[in-house]
């Protein structure tokens, strides 16, 4: 915990999910791609996969704001609490962009985003508990299966919807280089059995965000 004392970083862990979950996502950087570049070209059916891919990854970016302040709450060390901060930062950004892609679609966000975020946050107070090395590869496995993912929805999404693929793209890129700063921080690999755990949870989210 900080200098201030637990109770200070547990208010503050609240503000970060009161504005992660109640204030309007707002991004430090542009939107990727052009606004409604495929609006007049997307069909009805087209919209709608559109729309419930981008509220998954919606979804996600609520998951991944709780999993890194749940971190960053337990972190042992300052520098990796600061490390996992900015990165929570830079993915207000996709959260914010997903959230005007979903607007533009005249879409919502998943119903059940407390849910996503209490979950998350729970888990990675549970692996900042375990020690900061744990923590960051914990962090290192869940951008790569998020990266993957993306590449999943960049095959999924209609080939009109530039705006979208553009969001997606420009996300992967940042999953990318947190994976590669958490490793070379000191994450270490984690076992199989709990890769596949965290692949398995991911999926239940992503099958049911889709829809809700």
């Amino acid at each position: 915990m900080d200098a201030c004392g637990p109770l200070d970083a547990w208010i503050a862990a609240a503000d970060r999910a009161l504005r992660a979950l109640g204030a309007p996502a707002r991004a430090a950087r542009p939107v990727p791609g052009e606004p409604d570049t495929a609006k007049s070209k997307l069909s009805a059916d087209e919209r709608r996969r559109s729309a419930g891919l981008m509220r998954v990854n919606h979804a996600g970016e609520i998951a991944a704001q709780a999993l890194y302040h749940g971190q960053a709450l337990a972190a042992h060390n300052a520098a990796t609490r600061q490390m996992l901060l900015q990165a929570a930062r830079e993915e207000a950004d996709h959260l914010a962009w997903c959230a005007t892609r979903l607007s533009e679609l005249q879409s919502r966000p998943s119903l059940l985003d407390p849910l996503w975020y209490a979950g998350s946050f729970a888990i990675g107070a549970l692996a900042g508990l375990m020690g900061d090395r744990i923590s960051l590869g914990f962090v290192v496995e869940t951008e790569r299966q998020v990266e993957g993912h993306l590449e999943g929805h960049l095959d999924s999404l209609p080939r009109d919807d530039a705006r979208s693929r553009a969001i997606v793209e420009a996300m992967q890129a940042d999953e990318v280089t947190h994976g590669a700063n958490a490793k070379a921080a000191g994450g270490i690999d984690l076992p199989p059995p709990v890769r596949s755990l965290m692949r398995a949870t991911a999926q239940l989210m992503t099958r049911t965000a889709y829809w809700l």
